[in-house]
């Protein structure tokens, strides 16, 4: 019954779908060139042979693959990989790593009509799916026809778990279409199993094995030129309100750390000029990256408001603060700037990664602050006391290090999965 109902849903949604479309469209959050992805018509062809689809819904989720792709690549010499997304962003990460024998295709919505030509046209020999996105026809359809599918790095938060608990006949039938789960926690397996699901496998987090961030190399060399001399610090993946706060926190700080200069990296490009007119209002001195604007002797606060670029400022930068995480968002990812032998600051707000805090908090490997006076306290302390700044960063890498291995074990599988194949 639940699936006859969510199907004629569907067909009766479709229409109002293709507004939401239109209007996502205008937002810049859909690529305006590819709509016809989004209702499962492919853009390419399918190529010939064995083909692995794997589905991340955005950024993180893709970044956390891509090691796994590469690999996966590597021992397949033959094999395609079909990657979906649901983002403009994730789509331009996955054409910036230029790996041959890798499509990129729109996720398609989620209608039975949709799902229906998306899969009659790649026709995929194993399906890999990210963290926590259940889309029902997706799943059932891909179920329906008997393709392996695997849910990697899977998530389930204790607020998810306790939702889906109303509905157990609903998630049931939806963790049932996966052949196996790779939890990316104990905590996840725990939860995961609770629900129903079978062939539960903690094998830890896949973004442990994730590689370090790219460097442009040139942008770095004009970066290490114009700041030559002068201590730095970045604010990365930074929110609305919070640049104010770490406007402010500078101001703190500068007054105990001459010639001080702040790198902002909002998390959203766009927002580049509003938080250049709110801070500048406040009285910084304050140039942008997307308008060229050179660093002075004068900058006090560097906006980097342009996109892929958070690998080149984190080995500029010995102190990292993660944004997110001074409002109740949840914070950013801590591996990354961990990878870099950076120093990390971040606030309160951290459950998007609670499990991975959980170990840098336990690790000493990181430093949390409550507000933007404790922000410049901690600056204050880092920039003075070399010691502290080092072991942070040490105790960071060892996290990282001593957690790697999940993309090993799923590797595994999916070469057995695929034996005999022409792969």
């Amino acid at each position: 019954m639940m699936r006859a109902l969510y199907s004629v849903t569907g067909v009766a949604i479709t229409p109002l779908l293709r507004v939401w479309i239109q209007r996502r469209t205008q937002r810049g959050k859909e690529d305006a060139t590819r709509l016809a992805e989004r209702f499962g018509h492919a853009s390419c062809p399918r190529p010939v042979g064995t083909l692995v689809w794997l589905h991340a819904a955005s950024v993180g989720e893709t970044q956390s693959v891509l090691t796994l792709v590469r690999a996966l690549l590597a021992q397949h010499p033959q094999l395609h990989v079909l990657i979906t997304t649901g983002t403009v962003t994730s789509a331009a990460l996955v054409a910036q790593q230029n790996l041959s024998r890798v499509i990129h295709q729109f996720i398609p919505i989620d209608t039975r009509a949709a799902v229906k030509r998306f899969l009659q046209h790649w026709q995929p020999n194993l399906a890999l799916w990210v963290e926590s996105e259940f889309w029902p026809q997706l799943l059932w359809q891909t179920h329906d026809r008997q393709i392996p599918l695997l849910l990697i790095n899977a998530r389930m938060s204790e607020k998810s778990a306790a939702g889906w608990s109303r509905f157990p006949r609903s998630i049931a039938s939806l963790l049932g279409t996966f052949t196996a789960i790779y939890a990316g926690s104990s905590e996840d397996a725990k939860r995961l199993t609770a629900l129903g699901a079978k062939q539960v496998h903690d094998v830890g987090n896949l973004k442990y094995d994730a590689a370090p961030l790219e460097a442009n190399h040139a942008l770095l060399t004009e970066l290490t030129s114009a700041t030559k001399g002068r201590p730095l610090w970045v604010a990365a993946s930074t929110h609305a309100t919070e640049e104010q706060w770490i406007a402010e926190a500078h101001a703190i700080a500068a007054a105990k750390i001459p010639d001080l200069l702040t790198i902002i990296i909002p998390r959203h490009a766009t927002r580049g000029d509003a938080i250049a007119a709110d801070v500048r209002a406040r009285g910084f001195s304050l140039v942008q990256r997307s308008k060229n604007e050179p660093i002075t002797d004068t900058t006090s606060i560097y906006l980097a408001d342009t996109m892929g670029e958070l690998g080149s400022f984190f080995r500029l930068s010995d102190i990292v603060f993660l944004g997110g995480s001074l409002i109740p968002h949840g914070g950013h990812n801590p591996l990354e700037p961990a990878r870099l032998n950076c120093s990390i600051i971040t606030g309160p707000y951290t459950h998007n990664f609670a499990t991975i805090m959980q170990r840098f908090i336990a690790a000493q490997a990181i430093e949390l602050v409550a507000d933007k006076q404790a922000l410049a306290n901690a600056l204050v302390t880092l920039f003075s006391d070399d010691a502290k700044r080092l072991q942070l960063s040490e105790h960071a890498t060892r996290v990282v290090n001593e957690a790697r291995g999940a993309s090993d074990v799923i590797l595994q599988h999916i070469h057995d999965l695929l034996k005999g194949r022409d792969a």
